[in-house]
């Protein structure tokens, strides 16, 4: 069970993080927040001042017990009054469930509905608001062991040699999944794992063609009830067959060498039109031979 609280005396009870589940306040005695005319407006309230930033989503529950709840009205709400002051006593089945975007996440109320404005109703719906965004890497190992690790939205890989995908997300629940997603200009496939210490490693031990094209990755998490996802950025990845580097490389060399024979052969072509016209060579030595006489 999570408890959250700070200097007010509100708190959220048993959801999967700091910023979500059961509202109670304290007057006195703790007690559950009946869940009738609660709206998301109303809702951020509660998230502001468990300094939780906005509310993304309330719903309701029944109470496990039959003892006294806290009744909190909109008006009082809205006129500025903490949630404290505007608790009065009551006695409801159903008490206030919450989820807080978290702190220093702000959320964009326009993506949020409720089926019925005067009823507190779970929203059914998968938001991606409430997570950060995750991080997608690659890394690639060579044949003499050295790893490195890419962060850039294309990579590329030779052929032959391991690579992995790497799937993480700032730490804000625990457990979930990642899905990684691969697609390619004829295929789509996807793979699984449970997130370890929010993050996942996704090996592929020989590189391949079949391997080149998009990757992203998925975060997935169920809290409060309800399922939570967030997408990565995309990854391109490009699979090199070093035969066509060696290829590249010989015909590279095979030009240089062809160049300097025929520069070569040029060359030895312009002296010997200059020898058969007696310019080449012969009028350099009668010169130095006069020099050497004076």
């Amino acid at each position: 069970m999570t408890l959250c609280f700070l200097s007010e005396p509100v708190r959220l009870v048993g959801g999967a993080s700091r910023c979500a589940g059961t509202l109670e306040v304290k007057q006195g005695l703790w007690r559950s927040v009946e869940a009738s005319g609660w709206t998301l407006m109303d809702a951020a309230v509660a998230c502001r001042e468990l300094d939780c930033g906005s509310a993304v989503l309330t719903g309701s529950r029944n109470a496990s017990w039959d003892g006294p709840t806290w009744k909190i009205k909109p008006a009082c709400v809205k006129s500025g009054s903490t949630l404290r002051e505007c608790a009065t006593s009551s006695q409801s089945p159903t008490v206030l469930e919450l989820i807080c975007s978290g702190k220093g996440v702000a959320v964009s109320q326009r993506s949020l509905t409720l089926k019925e404005s005067s009823k507190v109703q779970p929203i059914v719906s998968l938001f991606t608001d409430l997570l950060v965004q995750p991080i997608i890497s690659a890394s690639f190992s060579s044949n003499d062991g050295d790893s490195q690790v890419q962060q850039q939205e294309s990579s590329w890989v030779l052929k032959g040699s391991s690579f992995t995908i790497s799937c993480s997300i700032q730490p804000q629940y625990p457990g979930g999944s990642f899905q990684l997603t691969f697609t390619s200009s004829n295929t789509t496939s996807n793979y699984t794992q449970p997130a370890v210490n929010h993050s996942a490693h996704f090996l592929f031990p020989a590189a391949e063609p079949a391997h080149q094209g998009t990757y992203s990755c998925v975060y997935r998490v169920f809290v409060f009830s309800r399922n939570f996802s967030s997408e990565s950025r995309q990854l391109s990845l490009t699979v090199s067959d070093p035969t066509v580097f060696v290829i590249r490389l010989l015909l590279l060399l095979l030009s240089l060498l062809l160049f300097i024979s025929a520069v070569c052969f040029s060359h030895k072509v312009a002296c010997t039109r200059l020898l058969i016209r007696g310019r080449c060579g012969t009028k350099r030595s009668a010169r130095w031979k006069r020099a050497a006489t004076r």
